[in-house]
This record gives structure tokens, sequence and C-alpha cells, in this order.
């Protein structure tokens, strides 16, 4: 796509003039810094410019062959960070812009993230937790995952609405955003108490294969249970344990950093309680969070995460597969966001009142930046099965902490 002289490039801009032949030439002069940003990292044509694009893997002489197998790449100066050595003898870095927001690039080892993918398809995207299949279908109970394994031809049937459940009113016309309330431990016990009833089933939807349903899975929630119609934790349906590894890896990470060095100096408003970093490693309990399939035309746009009522402690987010453009702002979409390139392995820790409530997002999963050892695995015949669904796709595990140190939920 880089190449004028392509095929792809040719088609690529035939399509752009023609979609943009009648658009208005003031329409950017409305966006927000941050919709700006998104627009250019989600343009087909002119491909996106990488320069102001932090990628730390450059750095990296061991990921070389990443890096040179796929077509993008940023920058290893193009974001101020200030590098540190972890507890665990590892390079993070931090943003002087954004205090609170680490990186730890190539923090999990090849055979960890082929765990990790293992994982997430075999064992977690299937009962009890929920994933965004099972609004629309009745799925296998061992997962879609499992059932396409099996045998990917069978046919999976729509889930009926049923008469005497209540379900989510949908208006008429296109489906509006929802603006949740900021939790908090003011606020915590009139938001449990919210009606969350059901996300109806689509009443025009047909049965399907598990091989046309699998590209198809977004999310399979973890820990506490999300309800995506109110954008709050419906605590009523309890709590399933976070699996031990994933567990392991977020308290490590978060563990990992002297948050003294991080937050000392800052003058942050941290709430009624204060600053709570101090306890993060001896007190970091993730209980919620959710794994996320792309695929490479897929994005996640804007948003803020304001269901935790923990507004501060730190956000896990773990990369796997295909690396993505990541955008980070600030407390509103006239920030201008800093732009990372996140590949596979790579580790990102959101914490703090000013990184934990900023804008952020995935405008762009890079197509053909899928790294050398998830191809196909000498030693592990199965791998194949693994690797041909990942040559489309890009998994993120992020984990965070629900309620603050000291606060007694009354459920």
């Amino acid at each position: 796509m880089n190449d004028p002289s392509s095929q792809a490039y040719k088609k690529a801009r035939r399509q752009y003039l023609k979609t943009t032949r009648n658009r208005d030439p003031n329409i950017d002069k409305a966006w927000t810094p941050f919709r700006a940003a998104e627009k250019h990292f989600k343009a087909r044509f002119p491909p996106p410019d990488f320069a102001k694009v932090l990628d730390l893997a450059t750095l990296d002489a061991s990921r070389a062959p990443e890096v040179a197998a796929g077509i993008w790449a940023g920058k290893s100066d193009a974001v101020e960070t200030r590098a540190f050595v972890t507890k665990s003898g590892i390079k993070g870095y931090a943003f002087p812009s954004m205090p609170g927001l680490i990186l730890l690039p190539g923090l999990l080892s090849p055979e960890k993230q082929r765990e990790l993918i293992r994982w997430s398809l075999v064992e977690h995207s299937r009962q009890p937790n929920e994933t965004n299949l099972d609004i629309h279908y009745r799925l296998p109970s061992e997962g879609i995952w499992n059932a396409y394994v099996r045998d990917g031809s069978a046919i999976v049937h729509p889930r009926p609405i049923e008469a005497d459940t209540e379900y989510i009113k949908q208006n008429p016309g296109p489906r509006k955003l929802i603006d949740n309330i900021p939790a908090d431990t003011t606020n915590f016990e009139c938001l449990s108490n919210v009606s969350k009833p059901l996300a109806p089933p689509s009443s025009t939807i047909q049965p399907a294969t598990c091989s046309d349903l699998l590209p198809r899975l977004r999310w399979a929630n973890i820990g506490w249970f999300y309800h995506w119609g109110t954008k709050q934790y419906d605590f009523s349906k309890g709590k399933i344990p976070v699996h031990d590894t994933i567990r392991k890896i977020c308290k490590d990470a978060v563990q990992s950093v002297d948050w003294k060095e991080i937050f000392s100096s800052t003058n942050f408003d941290w709430g009624p309680n204060g600053p709570d970093w101090m306890d993060w490693q001896e007190n970091y309990e993730p209980d919620a969070g959710i794994v996320n399939f792309y695929q490479t035309n897929d994005t996640l746009m804007a948003h803020v995460d304001r269901s935790e009522i923990c507004a501060t402690s730190p956000l896990v987010s773990i990369s796997l597969g295909h690396a993505a453009v990541f955008l980070i702002g600030g407390l509103t979409r006239e920030t201008e966001p800093i732009p990372i390139l996140l590949r596979s392995g790579d580790v990102v820790i959101m914490s703090g009142p000013a990184c934990r409530r900023a804008y952020h997002g995935v405008p762009r999963i890079l197509e053909n930046t899928l790294p050398p050892h998830m191809a196909d695995v000498v030693d592990d015949p199965e791998w194949s099965t693994y690797k041909n669904y990942m040559d489309s796709t890009r998994i993120n595990i992020n984990v965070r902490q629900v309620f603050p140190k000291d606060f007694d939920p009354v459920f």
C-alpha cells in the first residue's frame, strides 16, 4: 500500500478520489484533535504517516525481524519518554506528559504470548464467561472456538426472544451512544440499584456455522460482569475469579514499577481518600476486565473508562497478535492524543487520576504485522489452527481493579 507503483496503492487512490469527490473541503475543521487523529490513522488512502508514532520495538535488536516483517514502523523518539529499569530488571518507559502511563515493551515472551492466545480462545471464551455472541446465539457450552475446532460446519441457532424476560428497550432510529455517570464510592449504591435488563436477541438473525461465527467473536468478559446497556457493572451476577495466569501477569507488572518515581512529584486530585499508589505493591487486585478480539478492519473509538469505583488503580493491557495504533489523550477530546504503536507482547499500564480517566482508543489494527513467532511452530503441530485465526486478528486482554482499598461494597 505504501508503494505508489503497486496495484493496491492505485486502487486505493481511485477509491479515495471517488468517495471524496463531493466531500465538504472544510469538514475536518469541526473535528476535535482526537477525532482528527482517529481519522488520520483509519485512512486507507493516503496511507497514514507514522513519523510521529512512538514505536519502541525499533530499539530492541531481538525484535528486528518482527518490525521488518510488517510494513508499518514508527520512531523510538516520536514521543517524549523516560526509560527506567523495573524491579524485575526489564526496561520500562514512563510518559512525562501523561503521568501514570507505563509501557513495558516486549514484556511477554513468544511462548507466553501463544499460551495466552490459547487461553483466550480455548479456556476463556466459553461459559460461564459472557461473550458478545451469547446475546444472539445459543452457543455450545464448550465455547465457539472449541466447537469450531471440533466441527466448523456445525450449525449454531439463534437465541429466541422470551416473552417473560425483561429486555432493554430499543428505540427506533440510529443507536445512541451511552454517556454513563462516572462511578465512585458516593454513588455506588445508586448505580448498583439501576435496572440492568438483558440486551434483546436479534429478531432477524439466522442460524450460522461455527466457522461463520468465529470471526464475529468480539469480546469475552473477565471477573465482575459488565452491563453494556448501562456501561456499569452488574454486581447481582457475582464475580468469576480472574485466571491465575492473567492475575499473576497483571500483579507482577504493577509490582515491578517504582510508583514513587512516577507520582511523588505530581499534585493530582486523587479524591477524598488521597493518593493510593503507595498501596499498589501490596493491595492491587485485578478483578474485572475483558478479552477483546479485533479483526484487522476493526476499531475502538475514543472513550473513557468510568465504570470502576476506583478511578485511579492500574488497568493492565496486554497486546497479542497484530500490531495496533493506540491513542491516549486527556480528559476531553480537545487534547491531542499520544500515538503509540503496540506490538504483540507489549504491556501497557494506565494508572492515576489523569491517565485512568483519559480518552483513549484504537483507530487502526495494522494488517500484515503478525510477528514471525506466530507463524507455524515446528514443535507444535496444533498451532497451525491458531495461526490461521491470528492471521487476521489482534487480541487484547485488559484487566482492572473495581473497588478501592478498604471499601466494603454492600450488594
